[in-house]
C-alpha cells in the first residue's frame, strides 16, 4: 500500500524507541547498503552550536549564484518537513521524499533508525542521483557521532561553540567542542568562526592534521562603510555588500561562508560573493512583520549565545516604543541564562507553552525565571495566544520579539502568514 510524506513522517516518529540515538555504526551500515556513493562533487558540512542554518544559505547562495547545483540539508524544519531538503534552491516535493524513503526502508532492513537517520539518508540518497557539484551538510547535533558525519568533507566548518544539549554533548565548552571538532577530516580545511575557539577544537585538528582556519586570524572581516564590508586573507581580499539578515552575527556567519567557499580551492567570480551575501534568506531568523504599527521579529533563538546575538541586536536597532517578548522554550533549555541576558531590552514578557517531547507549560517556564524578572511575566497556553495578546496591547512604535525555539518560531509564523 502506497503511503504519503505524512504518512511516512508519522510511521518514523512512532517506530524509534528514542528521539535521539547518536552513533554511526547503524546509519553507516545502511548507507553501504543504499550504494549512494557520494552525494556531489564536493562537499562542505557545518556544525555550531548558533549559527549553522544562516552558513548553510549564505554558502548555498554563493555557489548557486557562480552556476553551480547545490543540494542542502538542514535541520529542524519550520512548517513542512520538505525543507530540509533543498536542490538547485527548491524544496523536494513529497514525491521524492516518499521515494526516497521507501529506498531507505527498503536497504534498512532489520536495523533500527531515529527520525533523524533515516531524513538524512533520504537526503543523501536524493543528492545523489541529482547530478549536483555541491552538497552542504548541517550537523543535527554534535558533530563526531551525528548521521551526517558518515560522508567524507571537503571542508568541514564549526560556527561557534557554546553551551546547548548538554545531555548528549558534555557540561563544559572544552567537552562540547571536542564533540564538534569530530567532523574535522585529516589534512583537509576546517574553517573555525570563533575568534577563540576552544582548546580541544584546536588541539583536534593538530593531532589528525586537519587545516585550520581562524576568523580573526587565517581571514579577517570588518565593516567599511554603512551598506559594505570586507573579507580578506593573505594574498585575497574582497568588497562585499551587507547581509540582507540584519542581525550583527550574522555578518560573521557571511564570513565563515567565504572562508568555507574559499577553502575549496575553486575560483568563483566576484559578483557571485556579491550576490550570495546579498541574497540569501533563511526563515526565523529575525524575521520582520509588521501589524497595524507594530514591529515583529521572529527567530530560533533557544541558548545563551543567541540570546547575546539578539541583544546585540535589540541595542543596534532601537525601536521608539517598547519591546516585549513572547518567549517559549524546551524543557531542556538554559531559561534563566536567556532571560538573564536578554532582560535589560525587554519591557515585558508573555510566555508560552508547548507541546510534544521535552515540551513544558507556561507555568513550568516560569518558574525557571530569575526572580527579578518573573513578575513581569504574563502566561499563555499558546503561542498564538501569546502572540496576539502582545499584539493586542502593543501602540505603534512597539516591537514584539518572539523566540525561544524552532517550534515557538514555526507557530508564530503559522499565525503570522495566516491561521493557527
Amino acid at each position: 500500500m502506497s503511503r504519503t510524506l505524512a504518512d511516512w513522517l508519522a510511521r518514523l516518529e512512532a517506530r524509534h524507541p528514542t528521539e535521539i540515538e547518536l552513533g554511526l555504526d547503524r546509519v553507516g551500515a545502511v548507507y553501504a547498503r543504499l550504494d549512494c556513493g557520494r552525494p556531489a562533487a564536493h562537499v562542505i558540512t557545518i556544525a555550531g552550536t548558533n549559527g549553522k542554518g544562516s552558513t548553510v544559505a549564505f554558502v548555498e547562495a554563493i555557489v548557486r549564484a557562480a552556476g553551480w547545483r547545490v543540494g542542502a540539508y538542514t535541520s529542524p524544519h519550520l512548517l513542512a518537513y520538505n525543507e530540509r531538503v533543498r536542490i538547485d534552491g527548491e524544496n523536494v516535493t513529497d514525491a521524492a521524499l516518499v521515494e526516497a524513503f521507501e529506498a531507505v526502508e527498503a536497504a534498512r532492513g532489520d536495523t533500527p533508525l531515529t527520525y533523524f537517520e533515516t531524513g538524512t539518508l533520504a537526503a543523501l540518497w536524493l543528492f545523489a542521483r541529482a547530478d549536483l557539484d555541491l552538497v552542504v551538510l548541517e550537523v543535527g547535533l554534535g558533530g563526531r557521532l551525528d548521521a551526517v558525519n558518515i560522508v567524507e568533507p571537503d571542508v568541514s566548518v564549526i560556527t561557534t561553540v557554546g553551551l546547548d544539549h548538554q545531555d548528549w554533548l558534555g557540561d563544559d565548552i572544552e567537552t562540547i567542542g571536542l564533540e564538534k571538532a569530530g567532523i574535522a577530516r585529516a589534512w583537509k580545511p576546517l574553517v573555525l568562526g570563533d575568534t577563540d575557539p576552544p582548546a580541544s577544537v584546536l588541539q583536534h585538528a593538530y593531532r589528525i592534521g586537519a587545516v585550520a582556519i581562524r576568523g580573526g586570524s587565517d581571514f579577517l572581516y570588518a565593516p567599511t562603510g554603512n551598506d559594505t564590508w570586507t573579507w580578506r586573507e593573505v594574498g585575497f581580499e574582497i568588497e562585499l555588500p551587507m547581509p540582507s539578515l540584519v542581525a550583527p552575527v550574522q555578518l560573521r556567519n557571511a564570513a565563515v561562508a567565504v572562508a568555507a567557499v574559499r577553502a575549496l580551492d575553486r575560483e568563483l567570480p566576484f559578483e557571485a560573493f556579491a550576490a550570495g551575501i546579498a541574497g540569501a534568506t533563511v526563515a526565523a531568523r529575525l524575521q520582520r512583520f509588521e501589524r497595524a504599527g507594530v514591529e515583529i521579529a521572529v527567530d530560533v533563538a533557544h541558548n545563551p549565545q543567541a540570546a547575546q546575538a539578539l541583544g546585540e541586536w535589540l541595542q543596534a536597532a532601537p525601536v521608539e516604543g517598547r519591546t516585549c517578548a513572547v518567549y517559549a522554550a524546551l524543557a531542556d533549555k538554559d531559561v534563566a541564562g536567556v532571560v538573564e541576558t536578554l532582560a535589560p531590552w525587554i519591557a515585558c514578557w508573555h510566555l508560552a507553552g508547548l507541546s510534544g517531547p521535552r515540551a513544558q507549560d507556561a507555568a513550568a517556564l516560569r518558574a525557571r525565571f530569575p526572580a527579578a524578572v518573573d513578575a513581569q511575566a504574563v502566561l499563555h497556553d499558546d503561542v498564538a495566544t501569546a502572540l496576539d495578546t502582545a499584539l493586542a496591547q502593543a501602540a505603534p512604535g512597539d516591537r514584539i520579539l518572539v523566540f525561544g525555539s524552532f517550534h515557538t518560531a514555526a507557530a508564530a509564523l503559522a499565525r503570522l502568514q495566516g491561521g493557527r
